[in-house]
């Protein structure tokens, strides 16, 4: 079964569970991108976006939850998944307050893996967005505001650009989640957030 169109990214620092994972996803369909590290995955995801990330916690330099972290403030319309070797309830719950989608421990039955991988994609009801939804530095800030409950005047004066401007930013914004009144922005950027 094809699953054209879908790209998943790994991060993990073992080249070995890279492997396993990327043959597993690809032998289905998937096209699937493997990173060593968590700042080689942020940037390709700023620059060419996917429909997943898998990423492992435990890795140097940035772990997983602090690229979770990331990918909640520069894409959090893409559901992330997170491996450990190291799992506890309290990591579990970290990883998913923090806003992971899943949370796998190994070692893992590949049967089990693709079944979650399948899940998450699913439930993913707005994952078309990391193609089509391309905001801008300044669009995500004004987003962010927007959900926090500010009016144009107050996004103006946080962000220091003029209203009009601001007001051109909302524009797009609208446009670009397909919405024309604040509630259903607030819906489907929450729901994008947390991958509903």
């Amino acid at each position: 079964m094809k699953r054209a169109g879908k790209k998943i990214f790994i991060v993990d620092d073992e080249p070995l569970m890279r492997s396993v994972m990327k043959d597993a996803l690809t032998e289905i369909g998937y096209d699937v991108v493997c990173f060593a590290n968590a700042h080689s995955c942020l940037t390709a995801v700023e620059k060419t976006g996917c429909n997943l990330v898998i990423s492992d916690v435990k890795m140097p330099g940035m772990d997983g939850l602090e690229l979770l972290k990331q990918m909640n403030r520069i894409a959090p319309w893409i559901s992330v998944i997170m491996i450990t070797a190291y799992g506890n309830i309290q990591m579990a719950v970290n990883a998913v307050k923090t806003g992971a989608a899943d949370f796998i421990e190994k070692p893992f039955d590949t049967k089990t893996f693709l079944k979650k991988v399948h899940e998450v994609l699913s439930r993913s009801e707005y994952e078309g967005y990391s193609k089509g939804l391309k905001l801008t530095k300044t669009e995500k800030k004004v987003l962010k505001l927007i959900l926090d409950g500010r009016n144009n005047k107050e996004i103006a004066a946080k962000t220091g650009c003029a209203l009009r401007t601001v007001e051109f930013h909302h524009t797009n914004i609208y446009r670009k989640f397909g919405v024309d009144n604040s509630v259903a922005l607030t819906k489907k950027a929450i729901a994008m957030f947390h991958g509903a």
